[in-house]
């Protein structure tokens, strides 16, 4: 038998029932568990005075532990260790879990310990592990089952994955919209899409005490014009995005979903009629993604609309060559860049 030492301890050995070295070993093994054959890993004591392998009580809790993952993985099921990871991720204890997802109080203690959960409750923990909506929802409705220090740190801690899974839902979804211009270097400027631009050129001209009055379609119109004068001076533009000739002007494909991305400073207003959406952020100095050329040239576009009202730099893109000459609601090619009134 193969035998892979993973650790040395002097301690009483229970088999020859004295005190020595005794060695911790790891060796292959199969078994059959309801049915099913699998191979695992098992861990055993070795005493080298009797020559024999054993387990004390903590190698058998691992040993049954290692099998029955082993039967998980084959079934598809989630490990003891992912639902383990699955409690730490919203910071929730057993009981607790047991709570919001109404079982009883010691099942999720069993499935991280020794008893092999069912496929619906597995497909309940999975949905859970990749839905944090959910599981705020759930803990809305546990509100009162739970204690309330518990229950606003399990809310922070789901938020806070809410966030950030929002925003990489909003990412991939931008991204597969962008798909489709991949190889067109006239739609995007001879650049891939970088998010992280379009965050940080949002961020720059919300934070420049040059820019009045920084609205949603002004906004748009400026993000053209600081891509546009990139692709005329360097032969490429900053962000990557893919602009349409839209009644008030150039407008980036999924606009909508750009706006609501992680940092980009969106304050929606009521004006009574409709909302707008203003972007306004004090005390920012960072922006990462932005080369000090790019931010030369986003200096360009501020000095010239900056104080531009949103109507002033309509009527302004109006007369740009790039809008006169594409179709409504077509993109428009970069290569009308070169003539550019900035």
């Amino acid at each position: 038998m193969e035998m892979k030492v993973i650790g040395v301890e002097k301690k009483l050995c229970t088999c020859c029932m004295e005190e020595h070295e005794l060695k911790t070993v790891a060796v292959s093994e199969s078994s059959t568990f309801k049915n099913r054959k699998v191979s695992y890993t098992a861990v055993y004591l070795y005493c080298e005075n009797a020559d024999e392998l054993f387990m004390d009580e903590k190698e058998m809790r691992e040993n049954d532990v290692s099998m029955k993952d082993a039967y998980r993985r084959a079934e598809g099921l989630l490990t003891s260790g992912e639902i383990c990871a699955i409690r730490d991720k919203y910071g929730i204890t057993q009981s607790d879990l047991c709570a919001l997802l109404g079982w009883g109080a010691k099942t999720v203690t069993r499935y991280e310990t020794h008893q092999v959960q069912d496929k619906a409750h597995d497909s309940i923990l999975k949905k859970l592990d990749r839905d944090p909506d959910w599981f705020l929802t759930l803990l809305l409705e546990a509100k009162d089952a739970l204690p309330e220090e518990s229950y606003k740190k399990y809310y922070r801690k789901a938020l806070r994955l809410y966030d950030a899974d929002q925003d990489l839902y909003l990412r991939k979804a931008i991204e597969a919209n962008y798909a489709r211009f991949q190889g067109d270097p006239e739609a995007h400027g001879n650049t891939d899409l970088s998010l992280d631009k379009v965050v940080d050129v949002i961020r720059y001209f919300a934070s420049s005490p040059r820019v009045a009055s920084l609205f949603k379609v002004k906004l748009m119109k400026m993000m053209w014009y600081a891509d546009a004068l990139s692709y005329k001076l360097r032969g490429h533009a900053i962000t990557g995005l893919v602009y349409r000739a839209l009644p008030m002007g150039a407008v980036p494909e999924a606009h909508k979903y750009i706006i609501c991305l992680k940092n980009v400073p969106c304050e929606e207003i009521d004006t009574g009629e409709t909302n707008a959406y203003r972007f306004l952020l004090t005390g920012a100095t960072d922006f990462p993604s932005l080369s000090a050329d790019d931010i030369r040239l986003l200096d360009v576009v501020i000095k010239k609309l900056g104080k531009m009202t949103t109507d002033e730099i309509v009527t302004f893109m109006h007369t740009e060559r790039a809008y006169v000459e594409t179709t409504p609601r077509d993109v428009i090619p970069f290569k009308y860049a070169e003539s550019l009134q900035i």
